[in-house]
């Protein structure tokens, strides 16, 4: 046996100084981010503060595959998804929250009289803080509540991942959510 191996084993891992400062900086942005979110948190009920709700509260995970539209982008989506829309229509917005909070940015300028219903159909908890929410997932795409099987007359989807598997699912869910004609 290596006796050196034992007492490298001892030895603490230290960091280099450019690495502990990046390191230092995560965690800086990770705080200020955080603040961010409890801010936002308590403007999502305020109708004023609405039209200044952004996405960047929500930090992209790369991990879950989750990447959000651009600014441009998920304004064009969410004008195009709300174009001719009533207080009759049902829109869902399936794994987009970038386009729903451009959704919520349009309808906060709306009288409420006028204002479709929207449902956020998303797996991230963390827009839980949207009473639009309503938890989904993937890989059970037609498990909805059942008020709301039907209930959509108008959707947008951006499945997570590109596999076949995943845009099926997409379209599993476009199918279930989709008003009869």
């Amino acid at each position: 046996m290596d006796d050196h191996a034992d007492e490298d084993e001892d030895e603490p891992v230290t960091l280099s100084a450019a690495a502990a400062e990046a390191l230092k900086e995560f965690y800086q942005e990770e705080d200020s981010r955080q603040k961010q979110f409890e801010d936002l948190k308590a403007q999502v009920d305020d109708e004023v503060k609405q039209q200044d709700l952004t996405i960047e509260a929500f930090a992209e995970d790369w991990n879950a595959s989750q990447f959000w539209y651009d600014d441009e982008t998920a304004t064009t989506l969410a004008k195009q998804l709300l174009k001719d829309a009533t207080s009759d229509s049902r829109v869902a917005v399936v794994s987009a929250p970038s386009v729903f909070v451009k959704v919520k940015q349009i309808l906060a300028l709306r009288d409420k009289s006028s204002r479709p219903q929207v449902s956020l159909f998303e797996f991230d908890k963390r827009f839980e803080v949207f009473s639009e929410f309503v938890p989904y997932d993937f890989q059970h795409p037609v498990r909805l509540p059942p008020e709301m099987k039907g209930a959509f007359d108008r959707t947008i989807c951006d499945p997570p991942f590109l596999s076949t598997d995943c845009q099926t699912k997409g379209e599993k869910f476009r199918a279930h959510g989709k008003m009869d004609e």
